[in-house]
């Protein structure tokens, strides 16, 4: 933006904020030859911290008196596994379910956790690197949200197969929920399928929506404060962004949790659907 020779406008401003660095130009609204790379980048950082965090955890836990964090951390898998166990009904399952969720949790919450960072910060730093546009927040691409939806789709698939077997599936995808009579078994089937893709696409784009709001509204913040000057309205644009930055920050945290929550116990309720015969 800055070779341009000019200051960005709002929208410019906006615009390149939301654009991500990938490997070619997309040319369609569908392309799957086209990969968000900074979106793969922080993913997979965040989760290679997520599961350092938790290794070093299991290697230093104590059986006395555990210190805070480990502490916290005991909680958060004791909160995961009890929801599990109330949802996920075969204890064989659940050995990996479970830890599953455990991990879906705190992985969509650390990159939901990325929103809280100056909207500037990385960003700019790319610039100096020569990286002219960096999306820092994953979850605010769609892209992420959808691949971990089809992720618990497989999962669901999975579970359906090795708990009722391949006649019991199948049968039951021609049989629910209508019955099983020969007349009704199109109607079934059609139903089991818009189910199926209806759940997904509902999971992904939940979070997604979310957490894109959200970074848009950070950058809509960020504008108040590039705006200031030595004026009553430059100074008081100033104040509102640091009231407004602060107090949307403060309740982004509920935000960033509350989804990371929702993906998971969505995720065990779809688990779970998959062992219920029909």
């Amino acid at each position: 933006m800055a070779a341009e020779g000019h200051a960005p406008t709002a929208g410019e401003y906006i615009v390149h904020h939301l654009t991500h660095l990938q490997n070619k130009k997309q040319t369609a609204i569908v392309d799957f030859s086209v990969f968000n790379l900074d979106s793969i980048f922080f993913a997979v950082l965040l989760g290679v911290i997520g599961s350092f965090i938790f290794w070093r955890v299991a290697k230093t836990a104590t059986s006395g008196v555990p210190g805070r964090f480990q502490a916290a951390i005991e909680i958060l898998v004791e909160i995961v596994e009890g929801q599990a166990k109330g949802i996920v009904h075969n204890a064989k399952s659940r050995k990996l379910v479970a830890p599953l969720a455990l991990t879906v949790f705190v992985w969509i919450f650390l990159m939901n956790a990325m929103d809280l960072l100056p909207v500037d910060l990385l960003p700019l730093l790319g610039e100096k690197t020569g990286v002219h546009y960096l999306r820092v927040v994953p979850t605010a691409d769609l892209s992420v949200t959808m691949g971990l939806s089809l992720s618990v789709l497989i999962v669901c698939l999975v579970y359906n197969v090795k708990i009722k077997g391949w006649g019991g599936w199948i049968h039951e995808l021609f049989a629910a929920p209508f019955g099983d009579k020969v007349i009704l078994y199109p109607f079934n089937f059609l139903m089991q399928m818009i189910e199926f893709i209806a759940k997904t696409v509902s999971h992904g784009m939940r979070l997604f929506g979310n957490m894109y709001a959200g970074e848009l509204i950070f950058l809509l913040i960020a504008l108040m404060g590039g705006a200031w000057s030595l004026s009553a309205t430059g100074i008081g644009l100033m104040i509102g962004h640091i009231i407004a930055g602060t107090a949307w920050a403060i309740f982004h945290i509920l935000i960033i949790t509350l989804q990371a929550f929702v993906f998971m116990m969505l995720a065990l309720v779809y688990i779970g659907q998959a062992h219920d015969a029909h």
